[in-house]
């Protein structure tokens, strides 16, 4: 099995961050884990929003939120658990999590798109 790379955080870059959370579907997967403050499955995110989204995207993306440093996965038998980093990237670049994700929520307010999430927390 290949190693999973998960960048130190003196390695996390905002251009990083930024083109992690420049898809939808990536932005609402991160805001849900998030949010959550415990890790999560692949599995969790089946359907994200109002679509169905296969395993293999699935994996995609997650791969490049990991990537980015934005989450942090294990393997745990069959399964991949996914924990947000958000508490390491707040000390890195205070604010910028959730000024990116409260823009864009606004913005999908103004198109009249519904995001399931609330806030992004520091944990």
């Amino acid at each position: 099995m290949k190693p999973l790379v998960h960048p130190a955080l003196k390695d996390i870059t905002v251009e990083g961050i930024l083109h992690a959370l420049s898809d939808p579907t990536r932005v609402e997967i991160f805001s849900k884990i998030a949010d959550s403050g415990c890790s999560a499955n692949c599995s969790s995110f089946l359907t994200v929003g109002e679509k169905a989204v296969p395993k293999s995207t699935l994996s995609q993306h997650f791969k490049v939120l990991r990537e980015a440093g934005l989450v942090r996965s294990e393997r745990m038998g069959v399964e991949m658990q996914n924990a947000s980093r958000c508490s390491e990237i707040e000390t890195r670049f205070p604010g910028l999590l959730s000024a990116i994700v409260g823009a864009l929520r606004t913005q999908a307010g103004e198109r009249g798109i519904t995001r399931a999430s609330n806030t992004v927390n520091s944990r």
